[in-house]
């Protein structure tokens, strides 16, 4: 089921893409020979007009075919016929259509859920935020020089630390003032049993709030509620003992005690790989704030520029290998992922969040992806209509579509490569 409503998210973002191209072409007058949904064979095509709309076999992509976009035309209503501005909507219509959609998931999210900030709600002592100086209610303006405006931020910038020191912008009432930070390092492929603490540090951090299906926690009998005393008779009071003692465990069996209630129990838990990369923490959490319309529709604003730009860094971090190639996921690796998202909130109202969150970053990736100046790619197209602006000539339809051919044959060649990762992954070797 998990997987049919993922290949139905892909589809869906697809389709959003692709009428973009097309209800621009037809309201500019360009005649549409086809809308079809993937490629490959046809599995099933009716005619409307002189539009046939059709799916393909193969779960990749999809197209709008126009009258004079692969080969010359002198049809009045051809693409190549129409002025270069008319084409550069058309062509982009498709991208923006994603980011567009995008932001009306993150605005219904934002108004349904609330959103995330800058503001610290936790910086506990013992931790490295309170140490360097952060106190609760403090907010976080600058990290190493560029603007946040909300947790991810931090959590984004903070990947690209790698342990190392960083400078922070910090506003506290009304002052502003620099603080110099070094992250803990939590290393690449740590033990973990499969929950979430109610809260990320402090009081109550020992405190159960998920316990994921199939987890060792799970298989070990432990419950939403469960506090975490006693780890091999050691007390602890906090997450962050618990994620130490987990990691130093090395997946050797442990004896945890919870308490239940009034009562005490004692499970038996094997921690297993998480399969996660190292993770870079600097021991504080942040405020979760509910405004209304126009304040949701401020930070649906600043959350879509968000994730657009955690797009743009992860493409320039692969670039400066500061991301590994293994971590590159292809169509059955981004399946497998929405698939898990689909059951693993506690609550049905969860996991549609969980989707829809992971619908709208996949959205706006579609879109800033097919802006990137790559043969086969949207932003291709635009920027040979650049050219041609510039040098007032056309390439022949016929060689930018065989340029297209070959940027489409590399694309496929990294879908394969990234498909080769993503069974890598689900087998545990990747």
């Amino acid at each position: 089921m998990q997987i049919l409503i993922a290949i139905l998210a892909l589809s869906f973002l697809i389709i959003v893409h692709e009428l973009g191209h097309f209800t621009v072409a037809k309201l500019s007058g360009v005649k549409v020979h086809e809308f079809s949904l993937f490629m490959g064979p046809k599995l099933l095509s009716f005619q409307r007009g002189e539009t046939t709309y059709s799916i393909r076999l193969v779960p990749i992509g999809g197209y709008v075919r126009m009258e004079g976009e692969e080969q010359a035309s002198e049809d009045s209503r051809a693409f190549n016929k129409k002025p270069i501005w008319i084409r550069s909507l058309v062509i982009a219509a498709g991208p923006i259509a994603n980011l567009i959609i995008a932001f009306i998931i993150i605005f219904i999210l934002t108004m349904w859920t609330g959103y995330d900030t800058s503001i610290i709600h936790t910086a506990e002592p013992g931790n490295v935020a309170y140490s360097a100086g952060l106190r609760s209610g403090d907010e976080v303006i600058k990290f190493s020089g560029k603007r946040v405006f909300s947790s991810s931020d931090i959590a984004l910038f903070s990947y690209a630390t790698k342990g190392k020191t960083v400078d922070l912008l910090v506003k506290r009432g009304d002052t502003t003032f620099p603080i110099k930070l070094t992250p803990e390092e939590t290393p690449a492929n740590y033990f973990m049993i499969g929950i979430s603490p109610k809260v990320g540090y402090g009081k109550d951090s020992n405190i159960v709030n998920y316990v994921a299906d199939n987890s060792p926690a799970s298989k070990s009998g432990m419950k939403v509620g469960d506090r975490i005393v006693k780890l091999d008779n050691i007390k602890v009071n906090e997450f962050k003992q618990i994620k130490k003692f987990l990691i130093n465990s090395k997946g050797r069996t442990i004896k945890m005690t919870v308490q239940r209630g009034s009562k005490e129990k004692d499970l038996s838990i094997t921690p297993i790989p998480s399969g996660q990369p190292e993770q870079f923490d600097f021991g504080m959490d942040f405020n979760w704030e509910h405004g209304g319309i126009v304040t949701s529709l401020t930070h649906s604003v600043t959350s879509t520029f968000t994730i657009a730009r955690t797009v743009y860094y992860s493409l320039v971090w692969l670039i400066e290998r500061k991301i590994s190639f293994k971590q590159v996921s292809g169509p059955v690796g981004i399946v497998n992922f929405i698939g898990k998202a689909v059951v693993a909130g506690p609550t049905l109202g969860d996991r549609i969040q969980d989707l829809l969150r992971i619908t709208a970053f996949l959205s706006i990736n579609v879109g800033l992806f097919n802006l990137v100046p790559f043969p086969a790619l949207d932003g291709s197209k635009l920027l040979l209509l650049g050219i041609e602006k510039v040098r007032r000539k056309a390439l022949p339809p016929e060689r930018e579509a065989f340029i297209s051919l070959i940027g489409f044959v590399l694309l496929i060649m990294l879908m394969l490569f990234a498909t080769y990762n993503d069974i890598l992954h689900m087998i545990g070797i990747g």
